[in-house]
């Protein structure tokens, strides 16, 4: 599924090639840019980029500002506060699109059959009262950030896959990531889905029991997205495809590294090492260097986007009246700056 460029977006389009004498033209030097992170193994590239120089490179001057939470983030967009944001796809993102304040411009994370992925957990306790399965979810609570959230999601897609209404599923929305690990690890939710950094240190901590994969109920996922303001989407062109240039050097770093496992040893140490210093630091260096290779899900390359799923994401909110009805792809999405797939 795909949709034209609108009239203001091709505009913009022919304006920046016209003045720039075409494309690939690097932003002013020491263009200032805040981009969140959230201290995840799938925001890697966000710090191998900005290891490696790879924003300085494209003229850009980043600063790192954390968040635990998407919708934090979507919010910091929307109000100046960030530049750009990589995250998944939440009720707050959309709705602030529908207020004309952000608009996501590329994929990254993906579900891919065949690579682990998102692993669902089950809490010692409820593992053995007998949840060995997601078909057994039914009358379990399962833990999310926010409504609206990515978890959310993947609580709809494993219910709607077991043939489970959501309804039978009890949501716990605790708002950080940490607290959900927290009330998994001492029982006090049943069961949970997420990227397998953290899934497999669960496991390996006795922490937690795996009972399935994302992949399998939710493929070609489109997990996390790259969004701007619109503001930065309509009159930053130059700014934000330099953003997009660096940051795609760094996935292909990191999709070698880990993913497609092609680069050699040395370069695995040396972006491992990178990512060590920003996720799982607490680790020892080889425990969460393995946590990398053995458990990554591919970014999709020059962040490229799945529209169809993201577009399913965007009818499901509206179903689950969590956002507007009246919200449209164009509204959310501008597809001007990468491939749609």
């Amino acid at each position: 599924m795909k949709f034209s460029l609108n009239r203001r977006q091709a505009l913009i389009g022919l304006g920046a090639a016209g003045t720039m004498m075409g494309l690939g033209m690097p932003a002013r030097a020491n263009t200032k840019v805040n981009l969140g992170v959230i201290r995840l193994a799938s925001h890697a590239p966000s710090f191998i980029a900005f290891e490696r120089g790879y924003y300085k490179d494209e003229g850009l001057d980043v600063e790192l500002k954390y968040f635990e939470a998407a919708q934090p983030m979507a919010v910091a967009i929307a109000s100046g506060d960030a530049d750009y944001g990589v995250t998944a796809m939440s009720g707050g993102l959309i709705s602030l699109a529908e207020k004309e304040a952000v608009k996501v411009i590329g994929g990254a994370l993906t579900e891919e059959k065949g690579l682990v992925g998102a692993i669902i957990l089950a809490s010692n306790k409820a593992y053995e009262a007998g949840l060995t399965s997601p078909k057994e979810l039914a009358g379990k609570s399962f833990g999310i950030t926010t409504a609206g959230s990515s978890f959310h999601f993947m609580a709809h897609k494993i219910a709607q896959a077991n043939n489970i209404p959501l309804s039978e599923i009890t949501l716990r929305p605790l708002q950080k990531v940490g607290a959900v690990v927290g009330a998994l690890s001492s029982g006090q939710i049943d069961a949970w889905a997420i990227q397998s950094s953290i899934g497999k240190k669960m496991i390996a901590e006795g922490s937690a029991k795996e009972i399935g994969l994302v992949s399998d109920y939710a493929p070609d996922y489109q997990v996390t997205t790259v969004f701007t303001s619109t503001s930065n989407a309509a009159n930053e062109r130059q700014k934000t495809e330099a953003f997009i240039r660096a940051y795609s050097k760094a996935v292909d770093d990191y999709n070698k590294a880990f993913v497609d496992k092609t680069a050699d040893a040395g370069e695995v140490d040396e972006i491992a090492k990178i990512c060590h210093k920003y996720v799982e630091s607490d680790l020892p260096f080889e425990q969460a260097k393995n946590n990398l290779v053995e458990g990554s899900m591919r970014i999709n390359k020059n962040l490229a986007l799945s529209l169809k799923s993201v577009t399913e994401q965007l009818d499901w909110f509206k179903s689950e009246g969590m956002v507007k009805g009246n919200i449209t792809p164009e509204m959310l999405f501008d597809t001007s700056y990468v491939e749609t797939i």
